[in-house]
This record gives structure tokens, sequence and C-alpha cells, in this order.
């Protein structure tokens, strides 16, 4: 068994693509869903997967979140860097850079064009 991908519904292709783009993911694939929708696959560059699976749905422009939905997270080399890169973007982190215990990796959370929190962890040599 293998993870292939995580899916959520999104309100704004091209937005939401050029946001996951400057987090540093690429565009693999589109596929149509009829009619009503279209599916958008993105994924680390140099990795086949998991990936991440964007879905609009036609005529739709706006969805809840819902309670359940937790966040994303993506590791990142340099999380200061990161985030500079990302705040010429517009794209701003909920606090500054923190680290859950002693001696963890340093993260934060920034919020992609559907509110969908994302986490950017900083790598090191320990576990998330």
């Amino acid at each position: 068994m293998e993870l292939i991908h995580t899916c959520y519904r999104v309100t704004d292709p091209g937005r939401s693509v050029a946001f996951y783009e400057t987090l540093g993911l690429e565009k693999r694939r589109e596929l149509p869903i009829g009619d009503e929708a279209i599916n958008i696959f993105l994924g680390v560059p140099g990795k086949p997967g998991p990936e991440l699976e964007l879905t609009y749905n036609f005529g739709v422009d706006s969805y809840e979140l819902g309670t359940a939905y937790g966040h994303v997270a993506l590791t990142v080399e340099d999380l200061d860097a990161t985030l500079e890169r990302l705040k010429g973007q517009g794209i701003e982190p909920e606090k500054p850079p923190y680290t859950v215990r002693a001696g963890g990796s340093r993260l934060c959370f920034v919020r992609d064009p559907d509110s969908y929190r994302i986490e950017l962890i900083e790598r090191s040599g320990e576990s998330y």
C-alpha cells in the first residue's frame, strides 16, 4: 500500500496553482471530470508521489472548510529564506516560526488562497 494523493476543493484554480508553485510544488497534469469539474495534480519536483490533488467544481465559489481538516505539511531547507520569498508574493505566516518542543524542528503556518492551513517545517536531523 502507498499514499498517492490528498485532495481538496478550491475556488480559483489559477490562483491556487500559483500559490503551490510558489511553495515549490510543480503542476503535473489536469484531468477533466466531464463538464462539471477539473482535477489538477501537483507534486514535489523529482519525486513521483504523493501528490496534492486540487478539485475545481465549475460554478462553485465557496466551501466550508469544516472542523475536521487540520493541515498539509511541507518540509523546506531554509525556513527564513522560504518565508522571505513568500513575503515577496504577499504570503505571510500566521505567526513567526517556532518549535513545538526543545530541539524540535522550526515551523510555521501559512494559508493558501482558500484558507487551507499549510505547515512549513524546516528540515533538520531530527524527526518532525
